[in-house]
């Protein structure tokens, strides 16, 4: 009986001792199969003005995706205008996610920058069409659209104008010199320049090449000539009523009241509206007075997009993170915070957008614009060009003469 007892009881010993190893080895081959998770590091670059907009947005990221992944998410300042020029300085190391303007993605595209984006039909759904076009070269899609409003129109203050004034920017001048105010408009910028010529006969545009320009500014035949735009432009700097005025210089001018209209975009509605409350007004582009006729204002139409970096070390969660920016609900919400126009198509289509004054007056001058695609010569002449105007032309070198030379450096290969 004795012998017995002693055999059951090292045989239930061995069972207990056989079930712990077992239990060990299944505990040690779970922890090798799962290791712990690498940080996802990521850059961020957007526009100054757009920070408190995008911490949110990153914040939320961060939170809906907390069981998947460890993030490290940085944002950094970077003008969307000036994007690809940072990036061409060290495209390995750069941001993961950007935003950039519409008129930069051939040369990024070409430099390698951004691949085609994986699920091209989703996004072609779900955004308005011109705005995929502007994301695309050759049906391509190569970055997420971000926004529809990157264009230009006349903000107003009722106060000093009627409907009626705000169709002839001559007349605005007047008026405001009258008040001993000002009209704000930027000739620093070709961007803003292209108004007077765009709709006179004078053309303007990218070679077949996609980096080249074609532009007939200087035309001694036509209608309109060249050498009137540049009259016109004399006529305008020399107005008492008129100034040339950055970004940063017409919100100035608007907060402190001297300047009481001007020519800029939505990305600073909420601002203008902000300092002129309920006398705040906005509309299309005026006419000016060329050779002696009414010119309708053109503009340049353009879209902000979003792209990643094709060198980023973690391109997958760059591209979650690219289509959580651009998203519905991320739209919507850039809108209410930073007033700019949303590409998504049920955003767009929100009440909020469409009661808008400045996207109203936005899609108003859609008549008069077109996409901008231009090489990357036709910046600095514009500005060497505009700049001896506004000084009241010292050189003394004749209109047509300094047209030929802009035109030159334009199309320059």
């Amino acid at each position: 009986m004795k012998r017995k007892t002693t055999l059951y009881f090292f045989t239930f010993l061995l069972l207990l001792l056989s079930s712990g190893c077992q239990r060990n080895q299944t505990d040690a081959k779970q922890n090798k199969q799962t290791p712990k998770q690498d940080i996802i590091s990521l850059t961020v670059w957007g526009a100054e003005e757009d920070e408190e907009l995008l911490r949110q947005i990153i914040d939320d990221f961060q939170k809906e995706y907390q069981n998947e992944a460890d993030f490290s998410i940085t944002y950094e300042p970077q003008s969307e205008s000036k994007c690809t020029n940072a990036l061409m300085a060290d495209l390995e190391h750069s941001a993961d996610v950007f935003a950039f303007a519409d008129d930069q993605l051939n040369t990024l595209v070409a430099a390698g920058a951004l691949e085609p984006v994986e699920n091209p039909e989703t996004v072609k759904k779900s955004n308005l069409p011109e705005a995929v076009l502007a994301a695309s070269i050759n049906d391509t899609l190569y970055a997420l659209p971000l926004t529809a409003d990157n264009g230009y129109f006349l903000y107003y203050n009722k106060q000093y104008f009627s409907e009626e004034d705000i169709q002839s920017f001559d007349r605005m001048l007047d008026i405001a010199a009258a008040n001993g105010k000002k009209v704000s408009m930027e000739w620093s910028s070709g961007w803003y320049v292209y108004s007077l010529f765009g709709n006179t006969g004078l053309t303007l545009g990218l070679n077949d090449d996609g980096i080249t320009n074609y532009c007939t500014w200087n035309s001694t035949d036509g209608t309109i000539k060249g050498t009137d735009v540049a009259q016109a432009m004399v006529n305008i700097a020399g107005h008492p009523g008129f100034i040339n005025s950055d970004d940063a210089g017409f919100l100035e001018g608007i907060k402190n009241g001297t300047t009481i209209a001007g020519i800029n975009g939505v990305w600073n509605s909420v601002a203008v509206e902000e300092a002129w409350g309920s006398n705040f007004g906005a509309a299309k582009l005026p006419s000016y007075n060329c050779a002696g006729q009414p010119i309708q204002m053109a503009s340049f139409s353009g879209y902000k997009l979003i792209g990643v970096n094709a060198y980023s070390e973690h391109k997958e969660w760059a591209a979650k993170l690219a289509e959580w920016i651009t998203n519905e609900e991320n739209q919507k919400l850039r809108f209410l915070m930073r007033g700019q126009g949303p590409s998504n198509t049920n955003a767009a289509a929100s009440k909020e957008v469409q009661g808008s004054p400045a996207i109203a007056a936005l899609l108003e001058q859609s008549e008069f614009s077109c996409l901008q695609r231009i090489g990357g010569n036709f910046w600095d002449p514009v500005t060497a060009f505009t700049s001896n105007l506004l000084a009241g032309n010292p050189s003394g070198i004749s209109l047509q003469e300094q047209l030929d030379t802009m035109v030159e450096e334009i199309t320059a290969p």
